[in-house]
């Protein structure tokens, strides 16, 4: 019998994750009257500026690097093309859309100013939809 046994899998990797980003919440810092410091460095004195912020991203480019690599082994797929003409799997529009995210947020910031970011992550979202539905 040559079955894999997925559910384990899911369940080990979810925990894993889990387990680390409970880390990265318990590593925020705590002022003196017990607030949270969000944006303050979670190892104090490192050569990088580790903040919340900053590992979060991190964590959700492991995450979804983690289930593209699921998909890609459970759910193998031919490539397609889409409306730009190229041949792209999920990991190909995976790439275009970080990227093109990542220009949506700097342009929002260069427009709008570092205000209402919420504008840009939906912005993004939608953006997102389009590359994995089209492209």
């Amino acid at each position: 019998m040559t079955q894999t046994r997925w559910t384990p899998i899911y369940l080990t990797l979810a925990a894993i994750m889990v387990a680390i980003l409970a880390l990265i919440l318990w590593a925020v810092p705590v002022d003196e009257d017990g607030v949270r410091e969000w944006t303050g460095q979670l190892i104090p004195g490192f050569w990088m500026a580790w903040t919340f912020p900053v590992a979060l991203f991190f964590w959700c480019i492991a995450a979804l690097l983690i289930i593209m690599t699921l998909l890609a082994i459970r759910f193998p797929e031919t490539p397609r093309v889409g409306i730009l003409r190229i041949e792209t799997t999920r990991g190909d529009r995976l790439f275009i859309t970080l990227l093109g995210t990542a220009f949506i947020h700097l342009g929002w910031l260069f427009f709008a100013g570092p205000d209402m970011l919420w504008g840009a992550l939906i912005l993004s979202l939608a953006y997102a939809f389009a590359v994995f539905r089209w492209v």
